[in-house]
């Protein structure tokens, strides 16, 4: 496969599928679908790690924007496994009609398009059409159920997700108007090769409004504090298929535009420097987040203050900068995803067999789902930061990195950890052991993609291959 091949491939593959799946009754078969179309695009975003394209006016592959694709479509290939059985059980128990299959699968390979034009795009204003689409298309998969709560979960996050996406427009058509004078009007004044060529000539006092507007913008996707309302209501009342993908996903190309714009502001002489927006709202996330986990009735709703709080521990160490920390929030990144997105697998599975996602009505789930129970606990140790698992790893990186550049920021740095590691060992507990209480259904379902998770993540605690190791490298320099 050539390398403009596999760039066409993970585009071309997921709308396509999407024009399929729509027009497909079969719930069967458009399922088989779904995760073939996941898979097809895995295997092109995996060959680009071969074969980079030269960069063009609409499209770039690079050393930052590689790590977010692969990891993108490795997930989304996994969620779509889970998601196979999950629905069929929910279309069984009557949770969901076959009219809404169709639409089911074919928004989720709108959405994986969406995802990977945004990460893939050489065009800021194309990023924030894709960007746009891909929170739309979530709106949409998350009122699914048609449940009061559910509407009400999609209509909170379609307005907040609205606001955080018009100031990052505004922040966008900023970028634009002090690029014109330098590069001229037209698409050329939008394109981050050449912005990144310009830099140096760009007026700093408009950028750093600019900066501004898209911080906060695209925090709000992130979920970062204080512009986090929507992400608690659209996991616990959405699929928890979407649950993954918003937590292991979403979050990180909205992540992925704000280190983009990041990299712009730290080649323009005078500009303000964005690490300290980002250290700040990073660190209030963390310890929010970790506080409010201890209020949380909702098993979906718990976890999606995890995320949160993770969130703010990558937006934190990007914002303190250097080769080390950029390094540990490029693993911690990626080990959250996967944690993450396994313990939604989990979760979704959980709910499931116990018909609640109320804390209080789940217990001994070691002993009445096995499987389930002790994927659980592994998770939550996994996302508690326990050696010898990755996230430990990231975590230890951060703290270090911390230390060594702001030894005052370590103080509330490791409060923050402490607080939501108290909490989740607490939920934890409660959960997956003692007597077994209320229903009891059986589930049957494929659980390899959480157990292929978590087996990445315990290995990465373990032993990180050099090839990965001097890729990161690579990039935690790029990013300054």
């Amino acid at each position: 496969m050539t390398a403009a091949a596999g760039l066409a491939t993970i585009l071309v593959v997921p709308i396509a599928a999407a024009a399929l799946l729509a027009a497909l009754p079969n719930y069967r078969l458009s399922a088989r679908i779904n995760v073939i179309a996941a898979f097809v695009t895995l295997l092109a975003a995996l060959s680009l790690l071969l074969w980079q394209p030269e960069p063009g006016r609409y499209f770039v592959v690079d050393d930052l924007n590689i790590v977010f694709i692969v990891l993108n479509t490795f997930v989304g290939f996994t969620t779509s496994v889970f998601s196979a059985s999950y629905i069929g059980h929910e279309l069984e128990n009557g949770r969901l009609k076959p009219v809404h299959m169709r639409f089911y699968h074919a928004t989720y390979q709108v959405l994986m398009f969406a995802m990977n034009l945004a990460l893939a795009t050489n065009n800021i204003g194309v990023m924030w059409v894709a960007i746009e689409m891909a929170t739309l298309t979530t709106v949409l998969m998350v009122g699914m159920y048609r449940t009061h709560e559910a509407i009400e979960a999609a209509w909170k996050y379609f307005i907040l997700g609205s606001v955080g996406i018009a100031l990052a427009l505004f922040g966008t058509i900023l970028v634009y108007l002090t690029a014109q004078p330098v590069v001229g009007e037209g698409t050329e004044a939008m394109v981050w090769t050449v912005l990144m060529a310009h830099a140096g000539t760009f007026d700093p006092a408009l950028l750093n409004v600019a900066f501004v507007f898209l911080m906060l913008g695209y925090g709000t996707k992130v979920g970062l504090a204080p512009l986090h309302a929507w992400l608690p209501d659209a996991h616990a009342e959405g699929p928890t298929p979407i649950s993954a993908v918003l937590s292991g996903l979403l979050l990180n190309v909205a992540l992925y535009a704000v280190l983009r714009f990041k990299l712009l502001l730290s080649a323009t002489p005078g500009a303000i420097a964005p690490g300290p927006l980002m250290v700040t709202m990073g660190l209030s996330s963390l310890i929010f987040a970790g506080f409010m986990l201890y209020r949380r009735r909702d098993i979906k709703r718990m976890f999606a203050y995890s995320s949160i709080e993770h969130m703010g521990i990558i937006a934190f160490a990007f914002g303190i900068g250097g080769p080390l920390a950029n390094f540990a929030g490029l693993l911690h990144m990626t080990m959250h995803s996967l944690t993450k997105s396994a313990i939604f697998f989990t979760v979704g599975h959980i709910a499931q067999a116990k018909r609640t996602q109320k804390i209080a009505e789940i217990r001994g789930l070691t002993t009445s789902h096995p499987v389930l129970g002790w994927g659980l606990v592994l998770g939550v140790v996994a996302i508690a930061g326990l050696p010898p698992l990755g996230i430990f790893m990231s975590e230890f990186l951060v703290v270090s990195s911390t230390f060594a550049r702001e030894p005052l920021l370590a103080l509330p740095l490791v409060f923050g950890l402490l607080i939501a590691f108290g909490a989740l060992m607490l939920r934890v507990h409660s959960l997956a052991f003692g007597e077994p209480t209320g229903p009891s259904q059986p589930v049957h379902a494929s659980h390899w993609p959480m157990v292929a998770h978590l087996a990445l993540v315990l290995t990465a605690g373990l032993y990180l291959p050099p090839p990965l190791v001097a890729w990161f490298q690579t990039v935690a320099r790029l990013l300054g």
